[in-house]
């Protein structure tokens, strides 16, 4: 039987996220990354859905514990990133609802970012949700991809086809792989991520299935956004696939000290009952909350702070990991 990595909008049974621990990681945002992301554990907890944060120690688990819900579960683990998107596992399943978990190879974003744990961390969770666990032969991060659940995923050629990840790799053996490991069978490519972003360009962050072949892409606002050219361009290559595109206003232009960030409001999280949007205190996170609330009408969706979660180098949805439902 086929096994196929659900869409994020199917059902889930947890969702796992990671809580920032690492003040080099985050130096002068430590503590404001750690509310943050107790706000984001605590809204999809509230909502009615299990929630498991992961923390690395027990002074974690405390400052974890003195700021979430009573309904968010602590789990303590080793691992060195928060951002569980890209090391945590990706649960696939078959016709028949038997899941499992994919394991791929992890070089801290091409070499960028190694931390202690990291490598481990995806076979640690799998192996406490009593998964069988299965390594592919290539390098790859959840958050390069997203599916629609229909076989067809999206990703940038700027990540997919960087040679620090798979240098040995032509675009034709990773579809061939993107098959044959999690059942995606149409690969819309699309080209550069936004400008600054520490992973070379991850798709979430930058566009995001949200039905089957409807694909929410930013729009610049302002004539200083400086992805503009990039909206265009995965636009263009979006619709010359056959593809819906549905329009969202990005932040703006986000600096600090005169560094522009890769804000986006794409790095959203889709949990059974809420979407929870990154929002960074610009004049447009009001207009960008109320875009995504109408691409999931039979979900509530809430913005959430993430300006101290993004100085480490993502947002919620980097954060996160779901375990899709068998139902």
């Amino acid at each position: 039987m086929t096994f196929t990595l659900p869409p994020e909008w199917h059902a889930q049974d947890w969702i796992w996220i990671g809580f920032p621990h690492d003040p080099v990681e985050w130096p002068g945002f430590l503590e404001a990354a750690q509310v943050q992301m107790a706000q984001f554990a605590s809204a999809v907890a509230e909502s009615g859905q299990e929630v498991r944060l992961i923390v690395r120690d027990e002074a974690n688990r405390a400052r974890a514990a003195s700021l979430v819900s009573e309904k968010v579960t602590l789990e303590v683990r080793r691992y060195g990133d928060v951002w569980l998107r890209d090391t945590g596992p990706l649960v696939v399943m078959n016709e028949t609802g038997q899941r499992k978990a994919k394991r791929f190879g992890f070089n801290g974003w091409g070499g960028k970012y190694l931390m202690d744990g990291d490598q481990e961390i995806g076979a640690r969770l799998a192996e406490s949700a009593g998964l069988a666990v299965e390594t592919a032969d290539w390098i790859l991060e959840g958050g390069a991809l997203d599916g629609d659940g229909t076989g067809l995923v999206v990703t940038t050629e700027q990540c997919l086809l960087n040679p620090n990840r798979n240098p040995h790799l032509t675009r034709a053996d990773l579809e061939m792989r993107l098959e044959r490991d999690l059942g995606y069978t149409r690969v819309l490519w699309l080209g550069d991520g936004l400008i600054n972003d520490h992973t070379d360009g991850h798709v979430d962050n930058l566009a995001r299935f949200v039905a089957p072949n409807v694909l929410a892409l930013p729009r610049a606002t302002g004539a200083d956004d400086p992805n503009a050219p990039i909206y265009a361009d995965a636009r263009a290559r979006a619709e010359a696939m056959g593809v819906t595109v549905r329009e969202v206003p990005s932040p703006g232009r986000v600096e600090t000290d005169g560094r522009i960030e890769p804000a986006s409001y794409m790095n959203f999280a889709i949990t059974s009952n809420l979407v929870v949007v990154p929002i960074y205190g610009t004049a447009h996170d009001d207009e960008g909350i109320a875009a995504i609330a109408e691409l999931f009408p039979d979900r509530e969706t809430v913005g959430i702070l993430a300006d101290a979660v993004l100085a480490g180098g993502g947002s919620f949805h980097c954060s996160s990991q779901q375990m899709p439902s068998r139902g």
